[in-house]
């Protein structure tokens, strides 16, 4: 296809759905610059937007991140040309396109070191690593954590990150090779263990302290496992769904879990 496309779904289902159609490269508005976007990140949040776990309104592009280069800015954009390199955050979607419309706030300007790939492949994930440890779990020196599928994307930024604020990382991968790729970024404890030993295990390792704070990406799968292994008045962050949406739970869950703390961040809450 010549010319600008993008690729949207009009209904709900498995990647059959992906349709690739002709884009109008529309002029941006008020406070807001039109990409020419060289890469797209590819996450399992688009999966959910086009199974509609996450429902959106249809026909819908899809890809929430990529990298490219500024064509035009809108009235009032300050700060930003025509030219220059920048990862973007798509709150509204469409990355998976050649062309993006975007708030300026949105931007994020890309070093020359940085190449499209790169940003397009790791800001979603390193912005929500960020919210994770910075801001959800405000995660102190000393404080014990568990990070499931540790050697994933969002996994293998969490771990170096939390032993720079001086954590102890306990990492829970589905394999031995990638706990190994764990204990490689600086888990304490890489673990390749059932779901079911996991918790028992983490007390074990903690003298029956359990993991101050648990980040969740994988869901259904891990979820009576981070329940069994947070600590009393601990923190779970479930922020994936990777197998899963978490089941439904009652207060008295958390109560019986040891007046736990539970959140479900969304990223674009939180920049």
């Amino acid at each position: 296809m010549s010319g600008p496309w993008r690729i949207v779904v009009r209904a709900h289902g498995g990647p059959e759905m992906l349709v690739r159609e002709p884009l109008t490269a529309a002029e941006p508005g008020p406070g807001e610059v039109r990409v020419a976007i060289d890469a797209s990140g590819v996450n399992f949040i688009d999966t959910y937007h086009r199974t509609g776990l996450y429902p959106i309104a249809l026909p819908g592009g899809l890809g929430v991140e990529g990298a490219g280069r500024i064509e035009a800015v809108g009235p009032g954009v300050t700060g930003w040309s025509p030219g220059d390199r920048v990862g973007v955050i798509a709150e509204g979607r469409g990355t998976y396109a050649t062309h993006l419309l975007a708030p300026a706030s949105h931007l994020f300007a890309l070093p020359d070191a940085v190449s499209a790939d790169d940003a397009a492949a790791i800001l979603l994930k390193g912005i929500t690593a960020w919210m994770l440890v910075e801001r959800v779990g405000k995660v102190a020196p000393g404080q014990i954590v568990l990070v499931h599928s540790a050697a994933g994307g969002v996994g293998s930024l969490l771990v170096p990150w939390l032993k720079h604020v001086g954590a102890t990382v306990i990492a829970h991968a589905g394999t031995p090779e990638k706990a190994e790729h764990a204990k490689a970024k600086g888990a304490d404890h890489a673990l390749s263990i059932p779901f079911d030993a996991l918790a028992e295990t983490v007390r074990d390792l903690t003298d029956g302290h359990g993991a101050d704070v648990v980040f969740d990406g994988v869901g259904a799968a891990s979820w009576q496992a981070s329940m069994a292994a947070v600590a009393r008045r601990g923190l779970i962050a479930t922020y994936g769904n990777a197998s899963g949406p978490v089941p439904p739970l009652s207060p008295l869950d958390l109560l019986r879990a040891g007046s736990i703390f539970l959140t479900r961040p969304s990223m674009f809450h939180y920049i």
